[in-house]
């Protein structure tokens, strides 16, 4: 049976978003493909390795795993000076402004509020706060304000699929862990949410749905609108009708 299932039996009254890739589309894997120019090939530096190996993971973790699976024998001793040149290159992203809000993601941000869910923001990257106060939703609020506590970028012993990040935004909004539910698009996540006991939701945008699956999803969408969120307070994690889910 495949691990992606139409429910879990728990009610769920907390969301909490990973950043990167769920509610932003965000440049950090131009920006770990720019820097490994001098490290390694930037050619096998795909998609679907970034998603597999370094999605998700804090920017050092994720530098020395991309080197060692690409063959740098040295990968340990060169994954600092990687991880700071890739950071130079996002830094100069983010003055560039290259980084837009996912719309499906700020709906359902919107939506979970409207319906009484708190929600939470919980990204290994540091980055994340300087991206959030840049973007300013057409009311002038800027995207950090729609959520209820930040804890990205947090210093924790271990990264994902550790789940002590996921675990510190349950705290800081009072929730059981078993009552909440984790939006995230790599695989490193989805194990971080279930080794904390909380549900997964695997957001799709790459066609990687089978990464996601496997890693253990109990939820896979392509589209963030696909959530059927008056479901969730009964427990049930699915997925809204075809012509719901086309609802303004």
């Amino acid at each position: 049976m495949p691990p992606n299932r139409d429910a879990v039996p728990r009610m769920l009254t907390a969301v909490i978003f990973d950043v990167d890739g769920v509610l932003v589309d965000s440049p950090h894997e131009q920006a770990w493909r720019e820097a490994l120019a001098g490290f390694a090939d930037p050619a096998g530096f795909t998609t679907a390795f970034y998603q597999a190996h370094v999605a998700g993971k804090p920017r050092l973790e994720g530098a020395r795993a991309a080197l060692e699976r690409l063959g740098d024998a040295e990968a340990a001793a060169h994954a600092a000076a990687f991880a700071e040149r890739k950071q130079a290159v996002i830094d100069r992203l983010i003055a560039e402004d290259r980084f837009v809000a996912f719309p499906d993601a700020i709906r359902l941000a919107v939506a979970l509020r409207d319906a009484g869910l708190r929600i939470v923001l919980a990204s290994s990257s540091k980055n994340a706060d300087a991206v959030l106060a840049r973007m300013v939703l057409p009311d002038g609020r800027t995207l950090r304000s729609l959520f209820d506590a930040d804890v990205s970028g947090r210093d924790v012993p271990r990264g994902k699929p550790d789940p002590t990040l996921f675990l510190l935004a349950a705290k800081v909004v009072n929730v059981p862990p078993a009552e909440c539910l984790v939006v995230e698009d790599a695989p490193a996540g989805i194990r971080a949410a279930q080794a904390g006991g909380m549900a997964s939701l695997g957001i799709a945008r790459l066609g990687d749905e089978a990464l996601l699956r496997a890693a253990g999803a109990d939820l896979v969408v392509t589209s963030l609108d696909q959530l059927d969120i008056a479901a969730l307070g009964s427990g049930s994690l699915r997925t809204r009708s075809v012509e719901a889910a086309h609802e303004p």
